[in-house]
């Protein structure tokens, strides 16, 4: 991933189809979402059915695994602050 002095990590660009119909196939299939990009690959494809390419499920799938791994990880931010303001009340 390239840097930026001013910015500094920039991001993927990807295109707004990818992004909405990710989150309408996160709504939809909550439960087989994983931050596995082969078995969201499997779970896009078989949603899809040929209605778009191979390349347009694959950025698909990888837009999912990208969002549940972002999840996770403000998931264990949230309470290891939730641990450390209970420590300090408890000093």
């Amino acid at each position: 991933m390239k840097t930026c002095l001013r910015w500094g990590r920039l991001g993927k660009v990807r295109t707004r189809k990818v992004k909405v119909l990710a989150k309408q196939i996160k709504e939809l299939y909550g439960q087989d979402v994983t931050a596995s990009f082969e078995d969201n690959k499997r779970l896009v494809r078989s949603v899809l059915e040929g209605r778009f390419s191979k390349r347009f499920a694959n950025r698909v799938a990888g837009y999912l695994s990208a969002l549940v791994k972002l999840e996770k990880k403000a998931a264990e931010q949230a309470s290891t602050e939730t641990k450390a303001g209970e420590e300090t009340v408890n000093v």
